[in-house]
């Protein structure tokens, strides 16, 4: 296969268990970028939360480019310009947040200057992610929120709590929103035409790439779409049996340098 795009998630694919990138990912990917292939990260996080990853493997050169908030955003890794940007209305806001009182469990909406919550006791995960992505925290009532720019919302609470609310969530959210799990203690609410797959999409076009040029290497559910889009479809060995189905080729786990694997089987020559 002729590939000349990879688009790698983090958490779970490209990092290992304790957050780090092995020498052989590290060196895969340079080698891969010198062969003229574009490494791009898929993130749901923010650039805020990747710009060190971004500078570690030297993709933040001048035409490099990286996916953030689960295909919210395609930006410029050099620069940060917005290159492409779907976002969550007000409405789409109140109603997703009035919910997570209903369902009673915390809640927090990502912009591209932070993180909100309109939790007054402020969720455990919501300070994690924050710390996570490197982004400020703020407390705001939900009318507060109305000329903020919301990328996506998440409902963050012990895996089992999000198991249980998950089944009340109502058809017509699944209809309005992309809802997904990024996180054993995440679920993602997103604009209905955002994933990782439409801007894989997006930007294979802008690259002038066929969707047979591009492989996609993840490890959860948030995933999916853009291993659906993928020419070659990669899970790593530690994803979810439901990513495994849909792949082509299953890599090694993280821990074992899955990411340097896959480049070197099915992308380097």
């Amino acid at each position: 296969m002729n590939i000349k795009l990879v688009a790698l998630d983090i958490d779970g694919t490209l990092l290992t268990s304790d957050g780090q990138v092995t020498p052989e990912v590290f060196q895969a990917i340079q080698d891969a970028k010198a062969q003229g292939v574009h490494v791009v990260l898929a993130t749901g996080r923010p650039r805020s939360g990747v710009l060190r990853l971004l500078e570690e493997l030297h993709l933040d050169q001048p035409g490099d480019l990286v996916i953030t908030f689960n295909g919210g955003l395609i930006q410029d890794a050099h620069t940060g310009e917005m290159l492409y940007e779907e976002h969550l209305s007000y409405k789409d806001y109140l109603d997703i947040e009035a919910l997570a009182r209903k369902l009673a469990v915390p809640m927090h909406a990502s912009t591209k200057s932070g993180i909100y919550t309109a939790n007054r006791n402020i969720g455990t995960y919501t300070v994690h992610e924050a710390k996570l992505v490197h982004s400020d925290l703020f407390y705001r009532t939900p009318e507060e929120m109305e000329h903020h720019t919301v990328l996506k919302c998440m409902y963050v609470d012990e895996p089992e709590v999000l198991e249980r609310i998950i089944s009340s969530i109502p058809d017509s959210f699944y209809d309005r929103f992309t809802i997904v799990r990024s996180a054993p203690f995440y679920l993602e609410i997103l604009p209905k035409t955002v994933d990782k797959g439409q801007a894989l999409l997006h930007l294979a076009s802008k690259l002038h790439l066929s969707p047979e040029q591009v492989m996609a290497v993840g490890d959860q559910e948030n995933d999916q779409a853009m291993l659906e889009v993928a020419g070659l479809p990669v899970a790593m060995d530690n994803a979810s049996p439901e990513l495994k189905k849909i792949a082509k080729v299953v890599t090694r786990s993280n821990d074992e340098s899955g990411v340097a694997y896959a480049l070197r089987k099915w992308v380097l020559h």
